[in-house]
């Protein structure tokens, strides 16, 4: 894992600059740093030393130094690219996987540069011959590359602020990133909060000539049957286990390949307790497992399931019990996110970053095995909401009626998420699935934010249109990878991780496993309320029973009562003071409103941490 920046300017100018830009992205890689030089060039690369701790110091070139690559991320099937460039006369300077960038764009245009890659990445390659810049990034977007261009200069970086360290690029709030960021919890790519800087889509390489031409393609796309001729897999459901199991020990298997200390998160899921399983049967020693937990008393801690399974497996367990500072973590959290961040779970993930590194430098993480399998209750929620159209409304006003004078715990908590289903009824799919989405509701966000925007809506339906043709599930799961992957799950392990030097590695995202999951028939991931059937059934001989019927639990943490406890004086004299920057963006009464509903007895948590990290940022920036 690294940071990578470069700059490149038609005139010549600035590119000195390229050493502020890299000293932003030190905690990504804090081992060591490199600078490429070309003509009107400059790539800078801090170091993660992971493989090949010899050798692999940045910048690496190809064998004439005419082309210079920096690299972020881990490529897995970088020995067999490393073979068969050997064999066609390419010569190797170092033994990892970086240098192998280099030889093949001696030979490939983007586009191929980019499938023949397999692994996590975010890069940049100068062709001095060509007088051109590459910028590529992987399929499902665990490494993120965000640039700005005024048409003579472009600069980039793995963070934004290391695009913000040159001082040509303008600091402008984007106007229509608020109401963007009320839906969503972040700003859809390609779009930032900062006006001008663009987050390179994932699966698409950009090309920069020496013209100043910039031209962006796209390179893979995840398989959606019914779509683009991709049919369903002909398989049953036995067979699907099988392979399931090959491609996911397969994925394990190259991902265990370190020459520093390596672990896995073991969190108690199903993902994460079938992957330390995997790892365990592939390790000739003991694997170093972690877990985090909170002494908070409301059902938000899971370290008895993860317990179970490193004793089931004997791992080299160490749980972390942590009670933290919370109102200093949300500036920290917010200054490495570069942007707000509505996901509230960015709080435990930046902890268990911290306190792993403590011990390994690399991780295991379930990540992605929701995403391809169809892990969430919401996907359960979507074929429920379709009977329910059916319906007559009478029936279901009655039904609503009923459930609002529940109490919200009761049913383990359901009581709000039959409301929330119950409400939908009336709602076009897209736009029923992200309301159970949204940190903050719809009722609350007319009445908090006056601009009517409505463009990252239209892009989520227009995503949604793309994929008719295809079964509802796969629908879904197509709409998730594009959206709540990208800009949510994979942004928050990647900020969290690289906060502390931490490389976290996902094999539920590897390629074959993910493109195989995908092109299941939808009843081998959901049928009746069982979510993630093919995985389970796999994974029956690997973890307790118990384990495999429990309900799923977020990565979450308990904000209803923090809200009105530890955290209430502090986000009081931040989002309701008359001197609070988001008054300037939201309703200052609507703001204030929403703090006293919560305090009251209603649970708007998540809203209330959506708007405490904006105005965090907004702070930060001076807005």
């Amino acid at each position: 894992m690294c940071g990578i920046a470069g700059v490149v300017d038609l005139r010549g100018a600035g590119l000195d600059m390229v050493g502020d830009q890299v000293a932003t992205l030190e905690h990504r890689g804090p081992d060591s740093a490199g600078v490429f030089a070309g003509s009107h060039t400059r790539l800078a690369q801090s170091r993660l030393a992971v493989i090949d701790l010899a050798t692999g110091d940045p910048p690496l070139t190809d064998e004439t130094g005419s082309i210079g690559v920096v690299f972020n991320g881990e490529l897995y099937n970088f020995r067999e690219l490393r073979h068969d460039l050997s064999l066609q006369g390419h010569r190797f300077t170092s033994a990892g996987d970086t240098e192998v960038i280099a030889h093949l764009a001696e030979d490939l245009e983007p586009v191929e540069l980019g499938r023949r890659l397999q692994g996590m990445f975010a890069f940049a390659v100068w062709d001095e011959r060509r007088r051109r810049l590459i910028l590529g990034r992987d399929r499902f977007g665990k490494k993120p590359l965000y640039y700005w261009s005024d048409g003579t200069r472009f600069v980039f970086g793995s963070e934004i602020k290391a695009v913000l360290a040159d001082p040509r690029v303008p600091r402008s709030l984007d106007p229509l990133a608020v109401p963007a960021y009320l839906s969503f919890g972040y700003v859809p790519t390609p779009r930032t909060f900062f006006e001008g800087v663009t987050s390179l889509p994932p699966a698409h390489v950009l090309t920069l000539t020496e013209d100043g031409e910039t031209r962006i393609e796209r390179y893979w796309r995840a398989p959606l049957p019914g779509v683009d001729g991709c049919d369903v897999m002909d398989l049953t459901f036995d067979e699907a286990c099988e392979e399931i199991r090959r491609l996911l020990s397969d994925a394990v298997a190259r991902r265990m390949v370190a020459d520093v200390g390596l672990g896995a998160f073991l969190s108690g899921g199903v993902d994460s307790s079938v992957m330390v399983a995997l790892m365990a049967r592939l390790s000739p020693g003991a694997v170093r497992t972690f877990t985090i937990g909170f002494d908070d008393g409301d059902g938000f801690d899971e370290r008895p399931y993860a317990e179970e399974v490193a004793k089931l497996y004997s791992t080299d367990h160490t749980t972390f019990v942590v009670d933290p500072d919370r109102a200093e973590l949300v500036e920290r959290l917010v200054w490495h996110h570069d942007q707000p961040f509505g996901d509230s779970s960015a709080l435990p993930t930046f902890l268990l970053c911290q306190l792993t590194r403590e011990h390994v430098t690399v991780a295991l993480a379930g990540d992605g095995g929701d995403e391809i399998f169809g892990g969430y209750e919401r996907f359960v929620a979507a074929r429920i909401l379709d009977s329910l159209r059916h319906v007559p409304n009478p029936v279901l006003n009655g039904a609503r009626s009923v459930v609002t004078r529940l109490p919200p715990t009761l049913f383990h908590g359901r009581v709000r998420s039959l409301d929330r289903l119950l409400s939908s009824t009336s709602q076009p799919m897209p736009d029923a699935y992200l309301g159970w989405l949204s940190c903050v509701p719809d009722s609350w966000r007319h009445r908090l934010c006056p601009s009517t925007s409505d463009w990252a809506r239209d892009l989520y339906r227009e995503q949604w249109a793309a994929t008719a043709g295809a079964a509802g599930l796969d629908r879904l799961l197509a709409l998730n990878l594009d959206t709540y992957l990208v800009d949510d799950l994979l942004v928050k392990v990647d900020r969290m991780a690289m906060a502390h030097g931490l490389e976290v590695r996902s094999p539920y995202l590897d390629t074959a496993l993910a493109e195989f999951a995908l092109r299941l028939p939808p009843r081998f991931k959901v049928r009746g309320l069982t979510r993630k059937r093919a995985l389970r059934a796999m994974a029956r001989d690997l973890v307790p029973p118990a384990l495999l019927r429990r309900r799923k639990r977020g990565f979450g943490v308990p904000l209803d009562r923090w809200f009105r406890t530890d955290l209430r004086s502090y986000a009081e004299a931040r989002l309701c003071a008359d001197e609070a920057s988001i008054n300037d963006h939201l309703r200052p009464d609507g703001v204030r409103d929403l703090f006293a509903e919560h305090q009251s007895g209603a649970n708007r948590g998540h809203a209330l941490w959506a708007l405490l990290t904006l105005e965090t940022f907004l702070r930060q920036h001076g807005w």
